[in-house]
């Protein structure tokens, strides 16, 4: 992989909500009306004024995405994306996940987000294994930042050491 791409990639552990960025992506269901795992708490940290900007959306198929403002985060915009339910792998899961991570990477930059915080879509309560959603995950950001100026900088904000390691050991076997 090209070293001006992983200068653009970063793998953190900490805690979506307390990014600092010009947009963080939730790992949405359909609905867009909040739920448990990162998408509870991206709810709950933002406020109501989310749910209500959501409710307007009218909802998001699987591997697309829809941008509101971040309210009371410190991000500025929310991508809510929805991720493929792991079903064993042969309904397309993996094309899906491709998808929500291009198309939340289409609205960074047509919104002109700079830095882009993505936690692991659909590894909580959709169950997709980690490990190849992580490479999913960063093989397609590569492949966009090779085509694309924006966004400048795409941060994986992961929740446990465990998780930071997976991420790290899936870059390493995609450069």
């Amino acid at each position: 992989m090209d070293e001006r791409i992983l200068r653009r990639l970063e793998i953190v552990q900490g805690d979506i909500v307390e990014e600092d960025v010009d947009g963080i992506v939730n790992a949405a269901n359909s609905l867009l009306l909040g739920g448990g795992g990162v998408d509870g708490a991206i709810h709950r940290a933002a406020g109501p004024e989310l749910l209500e900007e959501c409710r307007g959306l009218g909802g998001c198929p699987t591997g697309e995405a829809r941008i509101t403002k971040g309210y009371r985060l410190r991000a500025r915009h929310v991508i809510h994306t929805v991720g493929p339910v792991w079903s064993g792998g042969a309904r397309g899961e993996a094309e899906l996940l491709s998808s929500a991570y291009r198309s939340s990477l289409a609205l960074a930059a047509k919104h002109g987000l700079r830095v882009v915080s993505f936690p692991a879509i659909s590894t909580g309560v959709y169950r997709y294994p980690k490990d190849s959603a992580a490479r999913i995950a960063l093989r397609t950001t590569s492949d966009w930042l090779a085509a694309s100026e924006l966004p400048q900088k795409v941060r994986f904000v992961v929740f446990s050491p465990s998780d930071r390691q997976t991420y790290e050991e899936a870059l390493k076997a995609i450069s």
